[in-house]
């Protein structure tokens, strides 16, 4: 890979998507967001770092993940 020129920023990951974040978030930011990536698999990242990584799923890892959510699996972490 060349380095950019002068004036030049080389693309962040995920760049070119549309990320969804909830409508939950607050106004600080603080949440994730979430896009469909072109290969059909998930794209997650930091709503206060778009620039920063990107985490990607299959369709199957986000459905196991979501589903778990539902079920509550996950409710106690982050209290």
């Amino acid at each position: 890979m060349e380095s950019p020129t002068f004036g030049e920023l080389p693309e962040a990951p995920g760049s070119g998507l549309s990320w969804v974040k909830s409508s939950l978030s607050f106004s600080s930011g603080n949440c994730v967001e979430v896009a469909s990536l072109p290969d059909g698999g998930v794209g997650l990242r930091n709503s206060r770092h778009p620039e920063g990584p990107m985490l990607e799923f299959t369709p199957d890892e986000w459905q196991a993940f979501i589903g778990g959510a539902h079920n509550g699996e996950f409710d106690r972490f982050g209290r």
